[in-house]
């Protein structure tokens, strides 16, 4: 479904990606980790074009991202992207947040995307917040929204920049389980994360990226189990013993 091939990306004279060869089968959770500041968040970006990249190539469902003629509102509405920030418009009602990409960019009917938003928002569990505005929320119930909002548009696929890192830890929980329900029903899911236990419970495969490059790229077991790269494992010693 998702295929980068040799993606390099620079920022100025700073490479944040290089050579990133990566494919994502459909039904397939991938986790992305990784020190700061090693490329996850620029990665899945460059998946949807919200980051451009200089070198290489990457198609999605058979769309060349990088071409210039590809129908990029199209393309987002197909791949969602969940954002550690929230991103949900502040002078919008949470019913609203949720209708308003279905109504701009798939020109559904306002009957049919209120429905199918609170659809959606009851299955987050936030039906009984479609009134309130992001404001009155927690940051678990904002990320839940976030994530009713890219359900709402159809996708073959997700992305999660670091969905949980600007949640307080009581909260967590909560969008975790969200995620897990995803994965159970078959959602594909690229996600950059540091939470350990929810990719050892939930990913098909690990991806450990350093420094820009895809150092580790293989089934989760292996990856917890006995991984072979020095990097990799230095990672894992300080993350699991956190």
């Amino acid at each position: 479904m998702i295929e980068l091939n040799n993606v390099s990306k620079w920022y100025n004279d700073y490479q944040v990606l290089k050579d990133c060869t990566l494919t994502v089968e459909r039904g397939e959770i991938v986790v992305i980790c990784g020190p700061s500041g090693s490329g996850k968040s620029t990665l899945i970006k460059t998946v949807n074009a919200l980051e451009p990249f200089q070198e290489g190539s990457i198609r999605v469902h058979g769309m060349e991202v990088g071409a210039p003629d590809t129908d990029l509102p199209a393309l987002r509405a197909r791949v969602g992207m969940v954002f550690q920030s929230f991103e949900l418009f502040p002078h919008m009602t949470i019913l609203q947040n949720v209708m308003i990409g279905q109504r701009v960019v798939l020109s559904r009917s306002s009957s049919d995307a209120e429905a199918q938003a609170r659809r959606l928002l009851d299955r987050v569990g936030m039906a009984d917040h479609a009134h309130k505005y992001p404001a009155q929320l927690s940051g678990g119930q904002q990320q839940r929204v976030a994530i009713a909002r890219a359900l709402a548009m159809d996708p073959m696929a997700i992305l999660f920049d670091e969905p949980t890192s600007a949640l307080d830890p009581e909260m967590v929980s909560e969008v975790l389980d969200v995620m897990t329900s995803l994965a159970k029903e078959g959602m594909t899911m690229m996600v950059v994360t540091h939470e350990m236990g929810f990719a050892r419970r939930v990913a098909t495969r690990m991806v450990f990226i350093d420094r820009g490059e895809i150092i580790e790229n293989c089934p989760t077991e292996e990856f917890f189990g006995g991984t072979r790269n020095p990097r990799t494992e230095a990672f894992l010693g300080k993350i699991l013993n956190h």
